[in-house]
This record gives C-alpha cells, structure tokens and sequence, in this order.
C-alpha cells in the first residue's frame, strides 16, 4: 500500500473546504514562527461563508455539536493552505484547544471535539495527527457558534 500525503488523504475523505475566514478582531488568522504554525481561534465556517450558531444542550445535540467541531477543523485546513500552500507543509498536530459553547450541565466537551482530531487523524495519520488537546466548556463564544478551536502545528 502507497503512502498518501496530507492533500492526498484530504482528497481521499471527500470533504471540501469552505472559504478561510477572515479575522473579525485586531489578530492574525496564523502565525508561522520557525518550524511552528499557530492557529488563531477558529468557528465553523459553512461553504457559504454563514457560520454554524447555537448552544449545545440548548438549540444544538451533542453530535450536531461533534459536526460543528469537523467544520472549524475543516475552517483550519482552509486557513493553513490558504497561508502556507498546503497541507503536506504540515509535519504533526502539536496542541489542540477546544472549546464548547454549552450548558452549564453539558459534561461531555472530549466527544465534540472529537469531530476536530478525529478530521486532523485522518489527514495527517494517527501517528502525526493527533497531538495533545485539552476540550472545555464555555457559557458563550463569538456569535453564539458551538465550538471555536485553536491548534499549534509544527512544519516540515
């Protein structure tokens, strides 16, 4: 069996990746310092540039919630081929932080984020695609999305 790259496996998912985000605040999307590539924080951007909203345990369940979480990681491919070329710049996953806009009894922030590092295991191997991450509940994120997510990466 042939070894795919980073585009390749993306390819292979049959995934598309919707229009990079532009910054809504006073940052930078992504910053490349050495062989590090940092992430701003990112929602999840529909194809037509419209934004997923609600809060999970409220308007959204738990598995509309993990999608949600695909959608940012998808919105973080877009950034990262948008601003370095491509994905296969990219050696590992180093650090995933997400967080889940929910309901104060909503105990389960790991299997949304899962919809993230799930998305990044299958572009980048198991081996390289999952990094360390912590996954944490807020009582509100910018314009009521359901999960905003940052990551750092190191490069080839």
């Amino acid at each position: 069996m042939s070894h795919k790259n980073a585009e390749e496996q993306f390819m292979s998912l049959g995934l598309k990746l919707p229009p990079p985000p532009s910054p809504k605040g006073v940052y930078k999307p992504c910053l490349v310092d050495g062989k590090y590539l940092y992430l701003s924080g990112h929602g999840p951007v529909k194809d037509d540039q419209s934004l997923i909203v609600g809060r999970i345990g409220k308007e959204l369940d738990i598995e509309e919630g993990k999608l949600a979480a695909r959608q940012v990681a998808l919105t973080m491919l877009a950034t990262i081929r948008e601003h370095i070329g491509s994905l296969n710049k990219v050696r590992r996953v180093i650090k995933v932080l997400g967080m889940v806009n929910c309901t104060p009894d909503f105990e389960r922030h790991p299997y949304v984020i899962n919809g993230c590092s799930e998305l990044f295991a299958a572009v980048w191997g198991e081996e390289n695609g999952i990094g360390v991450r912590s996954a944490v509940g807020f009582g509100s994120l910018p314009d009521n999305i359901p999960v905003e997510i940052e990551a750092i990466f190191e490069l080839l």
